[in-house]
């Protein structure tokens, strides 16, 4: 491997004259190994001896600033006025780096209202059993806890990025053995439940800059393995699968790009594809990620996939070349500054200073989407005899400005794309944010707006309850014609889907829905690109006993009799009264009580009685039947004299400690008449 430390002199050297200006490892997606020289232009092949960037920063390299510059206003980018009932959409996200938290952080906590995911860049894996945790000696007086709280508070996703921290050719054969390419799956899955993080990005670029593109044959069937194996064990845990790869094109065009990435083939099994649409141009001068260069990638991914799971890349740092020098440079810069060196970087927030600072002329580029601009720089000092001498180089330098990213931003409205994913969040200037938050606040999709009501809060086991959910926009328009759900749980159970159907014409769905215990109903919208998802509030269905008598319609009079009292759900060892109508007190009495008795919930008939639902008419959870049985004559021959038949009125209610007869509340049966005779 090339070590990433000459680079990384080089590019500080050329910068340590530059007030105010800030570099850092600018190398995208990288792990531990080396850095990429080259980057092939669209239409080649990319080179087999190009290192993949590295990601431990050295510790001669200068780390982003933590404070913002101030920033120059960009001509054609105005405020724009938010609409509160309209929320921009959520377009932006991008890798909060170990090495930059000071930075990177608080740029993803000022930007809630554009993101709702943001991947960790904080992890390297090194084998099947082993991943490495790059955040800790990063921070070492900071507990990953806290940054990971601050994150959650704001309420995004947390999708760890793993990049590839193995030697050339050892990923390719981890993954063809079955065995070892299982450890790595569940390696990953212990790395994302350690966290509950919401799923992992996987950035593997050792297929593309180091293995070589003679392996890219054998390795693309086994990636594709991998990333099924993977996408099962994550869905199984309700977890994303990201990927994050260079470019790649439609074969027609003539241009293939990174193609060991078999979009086409992954597409089923992955929920995010973040595109590296930069880094276009490093060994010589040009842009950073053009916009036509971009826009083919993204053309390619959405013509294989879904659009809602393409994220377009955008670089948040420029580059900067020497193209020509006069005079002989002093010794400590004689290396690095002359035609052909490695360019330096620069954060993109630092680049009105440095065109200011030498009165460059930025020229926008509307085909790259980029700003270049050309300047001169002289070096002052002594040569290696230690005479005196000077130079000047002539330097040129590319970077997406504020309206870069517009352009990009439109790219999402166009192919309704996820969004945009910067490398890295941080670096961007506050007038680029400005510029993206009022993409977003255009194509922003509608508010709904979901409420649901029911007939009634309490209802008697077995009975239907009506339930309506109503969907609006912000304008109270009905949201009709949208896709929606009704969901249903009991207790402390989780929500399932009970009834799926489209609003009509005035925002509604009714369903009625027949209850046999206590339960919670909700309602959600699915989200698209013109609407937001919603869910309602959940409101909660009492579902009391059912209480019912039955027995004889004629007794004689001093004649016993039996009575069933019918309790549903079942309530074990509740007292039954048998009460019968007395006109002279106007007002039910007591005659008999029993206990009552459980019965298996079976759909038999026991001692006569059917017990339990009768099957595929479940009334919530199969709960059963109790049931009382009262002994009694319903009058004695003592109190009948008339030999006229007598008419009782009687009914069964459940014995509730200090609730009158009379509570409205009291749990009765319907009445059931007897005719009594004398015999």
């Amino acid at each position: 491997m090339r070590s990433f430390l000459a680079v990384l002199i080089a590019s500080a050297l050329t910068f340590l004259a530059l007030p105010s200006l800030s570099t850092f490892n600018i190398s995208a997606h990288a792990n531990e190994t080396g850095v990429a020289t080259t980057t092939p232009r669209p239409s080649s092949t990319p080179s087999a001896t190009t290192p993949r960037p590295s990601s431990t920063p050295s510790a001669t390299t200068p780390r982003p600033s933590s404070n913002p510059a101030t920033t120059t206003a960009n001509p054609g980018i105005q405020p724009i006025i938010q609409d509160p009932s309209k929320p921009p959409r959520r377009i932006w996200s991008g890798w909060i780096p170990y090495y930059s938290m000071r930075s990177s952080l608080p740029s993803a906590l000022n930007n809630n209202d554009l993101i709702r995911e943001v991947m960790l860049f904080w992890f390297t894996l090194k084998g099947p059993t082993r991943i490495l945790d790059l955040y800790k000696g990063g921070n070492p007086s900071i507990p990953m806890d806290t940054p990971l709280s601050q994150l959650r508070a704001a309420g995004y996703l947390l999708i760890p990025t793993i990049t590839d921290g193995m030697e050339k050719l050892e990923l390719q054969r981890v993954l063809a053995k079955p065995k070892e390419r299982t450890q790595t799956v569940a390696t990953i899955m212990e790395l994302v439940r350690s966290k509950n993080f919401d799923g992992i990005d996987l950035d593997l670029e050792g297929f593309a800059f180091v293995d070589g593109t003679a392996s890219w044959k054998k390795t693309r069937p086994l990636w594709l393995e991998f990333i099924k194996e993977l996408s099962a064990a994550l869905k199984a845990e309700g977890k994303l699968l990201s990927v994050t790869t260079p470019v790649s094109f439609d074969p027609a065009s003539g241009r293939r790009g990174y193609w060991v990435y078999d979009w086409p083939g992954i597409a089923p099994y992955i929920d995010r594809l973040r595109i590296m649409t930069y880094d276009y141009a490093t060994s010589r001068p040009g842009p950073i990620g053009p916009l036509f260069w971009a826009e083919d990638a993204v053309k390619y991914a959405t013509s294989v996939m879904p659009a809602s799971k393409v994220f377009m890349g955008v670089a948040g740092y420029g580059r900067d070349w020497v193209t020509k020098v006069d005079g002989t440079c002093p010794k400590d810069v004689a290396n690095i500054v002359k035609a052909g060196a490695k360019a330096s970087t620069f954060v993109m927030r630092d680049a009105p200073t440095l065109v200011a600072r030498y009165g460059a002329n930025a020229e926008y580029k509307v085909r790259e989407g980029e700003v270049n601009f050309t300047y001169q720089r002289t070096y002052t000092g002594v040569t290696a005899k230690g005479n005196p001498t000077t130079c000047t180089a002539t330097r040129t330098a590319w970077y997406q400005d504020p309206r870069g990213y517009m352009a990009r931003a439109q790219l999402v409205e166009k192919y309704r794309l996820g969004g945009l994913v910067a490398w890295t969040i941080g670096m961007e200037e506050s007038n680029a944010m400005l510029a993206v938050r009022g993409v977003a606040q255009q194509i922003a999709p509608d508010v709904v707006k979901a409420d649901l009501t029911i007939d009634r809060p309490v209802i008697r086991y077995g009975d239907y309850i009506k339930v309506n959910a109503r969907f609006t926009l912000p304008d109270k328009l009905p949201a009709a014609n949208i896709p929606t759900t009704i969901q249903m749980k009991s207790g402390t159970g989780a929500w399932r889907d009970i009834f799926k159907s489209t609003t009509n014409s005035d925002g509604v769905v009714t369903i009625n829905s027949l209850l046999g215990n206590q339960v919670q109903f909700r309602a959600i919208s699915e989200g698209s690109w013109e609407r937001l998802a919603s869910t309602s509030s959940e409101v909660e269905v009492k579902v009391n006993p059912s209480l019912s008598l039955s027995g004889p319609s004629i007794t004689y009079l001093g004649q016993t009799e039996t009575f069933t009292a019918t309790l549903t759900p079942m309530a074990t060892g509740k007292t039954i009264l048998l009460e019968r109508f007395d006109p002279k007190k106007n007002a039910f009495v007591e005659i008999a009580r029993s206990k009552v008795e459980t019965v298996a919930s079976t759909g038999s008939v026991v001692a006569g009685n059917s017990v339990g639902t009768s099957p595929g008419k479940s009334l919530g959870n199969s709960l059963g039947k109790g049931i009382a049985t009262l002994v009694t004559p319903v009058i004695n021959a003592a109190s009948g004299s008339s030999m006229a038949p007598q008419f009782s009125k009687l009914r069964a209610r459940l014995l509730v400690k200090d609730q009158l007869a009379t509570s409205p509340d009291a749990l009765v049966s319907t009445t059931l008449w007897i005719t009594t005779l004398k015999p």
